[in-house]
C-alpha cells in the first residue's frame, strides 16, 4: 500500500473501533427516539457501518473484512477488561462500586448477543456492499450504502435482541423499534458516506501529485 493511502485508512479504522467500543458501553442506557426505545449507543454503532462502507468503496472487501475482524477482537477485549475491573476488589475508600457495577455490569447474554450480532451484521454488510458494487460496476453508491446497511442492521437487531432478551421481554416490539431507528439513521448517513469518500480520494490524489 502506498503511504498516501495509509493515513486515511488508519483514521477510518480507528474511528470504526472507537465507535464500536463506545456503542457497547453506551448500550447500557436505553433512550427514547420518538415513540421507540433504543440503546444510547445506536448512533455510534451506525457510524461503524459508514466506516465499513467507506473502506469497502476505496480499499475493497479484503481491507474492510480485516477492519471488522480487528473490531471484533477489540470488542471482545473490551468486555474482558470490563469483567476484570468488575472482578477486581475495590479500594476500601472508594464508594462508587454499586454505581460502577450498575453501569458496566452487563449480563453474559447481552455480551454474547453483542458479539454474535456484530460478527453476522458487519461481515454481511461488507459482503453485500461489495457484491452490489461488482454488480453495479461501481455505480449507485447511495443505493449500495442504503441497501446493505438496512439489511445488515436488521440482522443485527434480530440477533442481538433474540439472544439478549428472549424469554424476558417481548421481542418483536424491541426489534421493530430498533430497526426503524437504524433505518432512519442509514438514510441520513448516505451524504456522509459520499462526503468522506470524496475527501479521502481528493486527499490521496493531491498527495500523489507531490
Amino acid at each position: 500500500m502506498h503511504p498516501r493511502e495509509l493515513f486515511p485508512l488508519l483514521l477510518i479504522s480507528g474511528l470504526f473501533c472507537a465507535c464500536l467500543v463506545t456503542a457497547a458501553v453506551l448500550a447500557v442506557k436505553i433512550v427514547t427516539v420518538a415513540d421507540y426505545y433504543v440503546p444510547a449507543g445506536v448512533v455510534a454503532y451506525c457510524i461503524t457501518f459508514v466506516c465499513a462502507d467507506v473502506i469497502s468503496e476505496i480499499w475493497g472487501r479484503r481491507h474492510a473484512n480485516m477492519v471488522v475482524l480487528a473490531g471484533f477482537i477489540g470488542l471482545a477485549c473490551t468486555f474482558l477488561l470490563v469483567w476484570l475491573a468488575l472482578w477486581w476488589p475495590a479500594a476500601p475508600f472508594w464508594q462508587q462500586e454499586e454505581a460502577f457495577r450498575g453501569v458496566l455490569g452487563m449480563t453474559p447474554r447481552i455480551i454474547a448477543g453483542s458479539l454474535a450480532a456484530y460478527v453476522l451484521s458487519q461481515f454481511h454488510d461488507v459482503w453485500l456492499y461489495n457484491l452490489l458494487k461488482d454488480r453495479m460496476r461501481g455505480r449507485h453508491l447511495w443505493l449500495r450504502n442504503i441497501f446493505a446497511t438496512i439489511l445488515s442492521q436488521l440482522i443485527d437487531s434480530v440477533v442481538f435482541i433474540t439472544i439478549a432478551f428472549a424469554g424476558a421481554m417481548p421481542l418483536l416490539p424491541l426489534i421493530s423499534g430498533q430497526w426503524t431507528v437504524k433505518v432512519v439513521l442509514a438514510l441520513c448517513d448516505t451524504p456522509l458516506v459520499y462526503a468522506v469518500v470524496w475527501c479521502i480520494r481528493r486527499y490521496m490524489a493531491v498527495k500523489e501529485t507531490h
